[in-house]
């Protein structure tokens, strides 16, 4: 910013302030002492925090969406790779079928989505078990993977592979050695974004997820819509420090630049 005018850094610096001030606020309201949503209050607690650990359902909830989204991002991931591989390097009829097929749950609209999953597995028996609330994320997260994916596998060349395969290695260790380093960006990327958007569904696993299989969202909405209180936001508190620190991590030991810009 060194190079910018005073009404560009007032701009940047009110821009900031914009996206911040919500989590701000998240995080205030956390540290309340009372037993209701209020600032500014009289007095700092962790009463809230330590109310987390009184709520083994929230924790439980927790370690659910966590396994559910490592689950699906790894699965959307592992068919995105060989879809945007075959798009992206081959002509073929119905390519942009497939293409079109494979992005089209962007847009249909996830309360659509709920309900003809809902009905779907009523019919076939799935309903509430956790394959189907699996089945139904990697459906819905898949486009998010293919699109990174498709960025980092277009224009790619194919020298290097038709080098080594001409020396006489095997067309998997081409992809393992020379192909997944060279998109490994847009994987990455992908995975990432996907285990976030999974992580993150509310308004589809609504219809999916039953009692047993409550993602921490669905638990968190059923929570606010029976009582009020400043519970939500030290859970919100937590998940935002950690959210910070696993991004910390990943830029301090691979660098932020490389997954989601693939810059190297």
């Amino acid at each position: 910013m060194q190079n910018l005018g005073p009404a560009a850094r007032i701009f940047h610096a009110l821009f900031v302030i914009f996206i911040l001030a919500p989590l701000i606020m998240v995080i205030a309201v956390s540290f309340t002492d009372k037993g209701y949503l209020s600032l500014p209050t009289d007095g700092l607690s962790l009463r809230w925090f330590r109310a987390i650990l009184d709520n083994p359902d929230f924790i439980d909830a927790f370690w659910m969406s966590v396994w559910l989204a490592v689950i699906s991002a790894s699965v959307a991931v592992l068919i995105s790779v060989p879809a945007a591989l075959a798009i992206a390097r081959h002509k073929f009829p119905g390519r942009d079928v497939i293409s079109a097929f494979l992005l089209s749950p962007l847009m249909i609209p996830h309360l659509v989505l709920g309900v003809a999953f809902l009905q779907f597995y009523s019919t076939i028996g799935l309903g509430g078990s956790f394959y189907g609330l699996a089945a139904a994320h990697v459906i819905l997260i898949t486009p998010y993977a293919l699109r990174l994916a498709l960025a980092s596998a277009t224009g790619l060349s194919t020298d290097a592979e038709n080098a080594a395969l001409t020396l006489g290695a095997s067309k998997f260790t081409v992809f393992r050695r020379i192909t997944l380093p060279l998109i490994l960006p847009g994987v990455a990327g992908g995975w990432l974004l996907s285990f976030i958007t999974s992580f993150d569904e509310l308004t589809m696993s609504v219809f999916v997820a039953s009692p047993a299989t409550q993602t921490l969202p669905v638990r968190m909405y059923h929570h606010i819509t029976q009582t009020i209180d400043p519970l939500i936001a030290s859970i919100s508190t937590v998940l935002i420090v950690l959210t910070f620190l696993v991004m910390l991590i990943l830029d301090r030991f691979y660098g932020l630049d490389k997954i989601f810009v693939g810059k190297g």
